[in-house]
């Protein structure tokens, strides 16, 4: 019998088995523009990076009308970040999607567009930092804005508005709050490092009356530097990485869209290699694992990331 198909779990169940896996030596985001997510940038520091993220989420349910709650079948994301290390243990990002959803039900065509998303302008502080002869441990937190700049007016062949959950942009302004924690030299292997990310999306009302449904991530990374140069001009990280997503469900006109939100589990793999001083690569591919089985959710089937970022100074 297929796990997915009879594993339930709720967000609570997520973060125990979050912390069982960090005991056992154990987050859309998926892997971001650095390889470790606590530290932010040097002081005088700026980085820039594009990431290029590929979701394939299931179908659920018979109708042959697209929901009111429907989610992209196939969706492609292109983040484009600027990061400022604007003081010692601060940072400063905006992040600026570009996004084209695709939706498809057995026997119908394809709707959906590109269009710009909705914008991300986030503040990281550094608040714990301890150094030792096994390692780094670090800890911080984020905070900040969405701000609805994405494109809301995506229609169909019938020039009929397609649902709030298919557009590009959300039409809210949201709060977006992380918290990250790295830990090298786990087990004192200097090249060992476990990195958590958890954060999350709180939704406000916005296009069509929909308030989407409010996200949390969970996702905890175990990475091994197999090649380091002496320089460390040139390094390879790899490893395995879960996460737990929580979606809530949407309200449309004030109305609970009963099982449109859900839980789901991801395994995967992700790398990074160094190319030359400042300048990384990575490539990150999670799986559904387990997942609830709500009315009208769509649980994320497949996820890819891949994506280069370039350090730089900018002041000093």
């Amino acid at each position: 019998m297929r796990l997915r198909n009879v594993f339930r779990f709720t967000c609570g169940n997520c973060a125990s088995l979050s912390v069982v896996v960090l005991l056992c030596v154990s987050p859309a985001w998926g892997q971001g523009a650095a390889p470790e997510t606590a530290p932010p940038l040097f002081p005088g520091g700026g980085l820039i990076s594009y990431n290029s993220i590929f979701t394939t989420r299931g179908l659920t349910g018979s109708s042959t009308r697209i929901p009111a709650t429907a989610r992209p079948t196939f969706g492609h994301e292109g983040d484009f970040n600027f990061t400022w290390g604007f003081r010692r243990n601060f940072d400063l990002t905006i992040l600026v999607p570009i996004i084209t959803n695709h939706f498809q039900m057995v026997g119908t065509s394809t709707v959906g567009g590109t269009g710009l998303g909705d914008s991300m302008l986030l503040a990281k502080y550094r608040f714990y930092r301890r150094d030792s002869a096994r390692g780094t441990t670090q800890a911080s937190f984020s905070l900040g804005p969405k701000i609805p700049t994405g494109r809301t007016d995506l229609i169909n062949s019938n020039r009929d508005r397609l649902p709030a959950g298919l557009q590009p942009g959300s039409g809210s302004t949201d709060l977006f709050a992380a918290a990250n924690w790295t830990y090298t030299g786990l087990f004192n292997l200097r090249r060992l490092v476990a990195d958590e990310d958890f954060h999350s999306l709180i939704r406000s009302q916005g296009t069509q009356q929909t308030r989407l449904g409010s996200d949390i991530e969970s996702r905890f990374w175990l990475s091994y530097r197999p090649y380091e140069s002496k320089n460390v001009a040139r390094e390879w990280f790899i490893g395995p990485a879960l996460t737990c997503l929580h979606s809530q469900d949407d309200h449309i006109a004030g109305v609970t869209q009963n099982g449109s939100g859900g839980d789901v589990l991801l395994a995967g793999i992700t790398t990074y290699v160094g190319l030359r001083p400042g300048m990384h690569a990575w490539i990150g591919m999670d799986w559904d694992v387990a997942h609830t089985t709500g009315a009208q959710f769509m649980p994320v089937r497949r996820h890819i990331s891949f994506g280069i970022t370039q350090q730089f100074r900018l002041h000093l």
